[in-house]
């Protein structure tokens, strides 16, 4: 349910899955962000657990044999759906268990949670926590989680290295367990790119893209893409499929080479008019429905505001990986995810690890969550499950579901910090001045490794 940016809202009374505009996934992950990463940002110099908070807990190498009472948990929108649903077939697989979900809504989510881990008092047995903020949590709280090491540590290799590395600390502490993911493609326009004679399998390359750009306006009028006119979220993404992020091995990593080639690939789309500014998410959706661009690189969620909010687009799209930046390279990112982890606050850890288990390690409890709430899965056996290999009318019959099924087992991972939140509002507005204003890449890129080695007293990678 994350990602640098995003979460979803699908039509569930239409049947449909993902994401739609009444809590789009860009508010779901940016308004939080902003209110959350200030809290956050003033608890840094606390990083105990809170106040008084309590020392940290550790489950034992044995689950209990028997679960028993009640458990509270804290979520929003589909994700408290899949968990109200799920917890009752978990109820009665465990008699003498209660699974409470309760939905604290989106927007004031994180104000919540971040003043609970800092007072040491007042939360559930299980937050729902999207992956792009788990890191700073762990960070700044270290002693606010449950450490699920024991339990989890041999999960490892059923999860992807980019989801599980934003459940984990500096020692290897599993202090959460990853949920959903995101991993990223490119939708195109079928009818688009017939029209303008491109075969959108030539697209191996961020330079074949740029080409077909250039091609496809020409042919059509049409946009290759759009972007966000005021928080662009593009460069996170590309960064990452770069198998980088603001930091490395503890350093800020802004002014590198990944960071460039990204930032200056932005800026030839910008400058060859190749880019359509719309405002937040209603303008993409808006944008994508009327046709303004032909293409958008994101997440297996877009599927569900395709098919919940554009039906009458159906057949018009398809699905390729994303480009590579060299020949041979990446050809996916991520964008978006969410977590659970169980507070040190609980009264009843082994039975929250107990739901944690049945919910996120099970493959036929994930592909529900998958066929009923959109969720992707991050676990990678559910990935197996014949869902995914379904043909979609939506896609013109293609199986696309199994495209991103693929994908995800190649997410890149990447390092994730108690500074994330910090460095990225800082890279914002580097990128605005290069999108915005013409400004070099490398330049504004330098200025902003400085400005975060400043703000977070880490040194830059030389």
């Amino acid at each position: 349910m994350s990602a640098p940016t995003r979460h979803r809202n699908p039509q569930l009374a239409r049947g449909q899955r993902g994401f739609g505009p009444a809590l789009d996934r860009r508010r779901f992950l940016g308004a939080g962000l902003a209110s959350g990463a200030l809290l956050l940002a003033g608890s840094a110099g606390c990083a105990t657990g809170g106040a008084g908070g309590p020392s940290a807990k550790q489950l034992g190498g044995s689950p209990s044999a028997t679960l028993g009472g009640k458990i509270t948990i804290w979520s929003w929108d589909v994700a408290a759906k899949a968990m109200q649903r799920l917890g009752k077939t978990f109820e009665q697989a465990h008699p003498g268990t209660t699974v409470d979900v309760v939905d604290i809504g989106y927007d004031n989510a994180y104000d919540k949670i971040t003043v609970g881990l800092g007072a040491g008092s007042g939360l559930p047995d299980i937050l729902t926590v999207e992956g792009s903020r788990i890191p700073s949590y762990i960070g700044n709280f270290p002693n606010a989680l449950v450490d699920l090491t024991s339990r989890a540590a041999s999960l490892k290799s059923q999860f992807a290295d980019a989801t599980w590395r934003t459940v984990t600390d500096a020692k290897g502490r599993v202090l959460a367990l990853p949920w959903d993911s995101g991993p990223c493609a490119l939708f195109y326009r079928r009818d688009h790119f017939q029209q303008a004679g491109i075969d959108p399998a030539g697209l191996n390359t961020w330079d074949d893209y740029l080409a077909a750009g250039t091609t496809l306006k020409n042919a059509t009028g049409k946009k290759l893409l759009i972007l966000d006119a005021k928080k662009d979220t593009f460069f996170g993404q590309l960064l990452q499929q770069q198998g980088q992020s603001w930091f490395t091995d503890g350093k800020v990593a802004v002014a590198t080479p990944a960071a460039e080639r990204a930032l200056t690939l932005l800026k030839q789309l910008v400058d060859r008019g190749l880019v359509d500014f719309e405002d937040g998410w209603d303008g993409l959706v808006s944008g994508t429905h009327d046709g303004k661009a032909a293409t958008t690189p994101t997440a297996a969620w877009w599927d569900g505001t395709l098919t919940g909010d554009m039906a009458d687009l159906s057949g018009r799209f398809g699905v390729v990986p994303l480009p590579a930046f060299t020949p041979g390279g990446s050809r996916t990112s991520n964008s978006g995810g969410s977590t659970l982890c169980v507070t040190t606050q609980s009264g009843n850890p082994e039975t929250a690890w107990g739901f944690l288990s049945y919910l996120l390690t099970d493959k036929a409890n994930q592909a529900s969550m998958m066929r009923h709430e959109g969720l992707f899965p991050a676990y990678l056996p559910a990935l197996d499950d014949p869902y995914f290999q379904q043909p979609s009318p939506y896609y013109g019959g293609q199986p696309a579901m199994k495209l991103f099924a693929d994908l995800a087992r190649t997410i890149p991972g990447v390092e994730r910090t108690s500074d994330d939140a910090k460095a990225g509002d800082i890279v914002t507005t580097a990128v605005n001045q290069v999108l915005h204003n013409g400004a070099d890449p490398g330049t504004v890129l330098r200025s902003a490794a400085r400005q975060i080695a400043t703000a977070t007293g880490r040194p830059t990678v030389s």
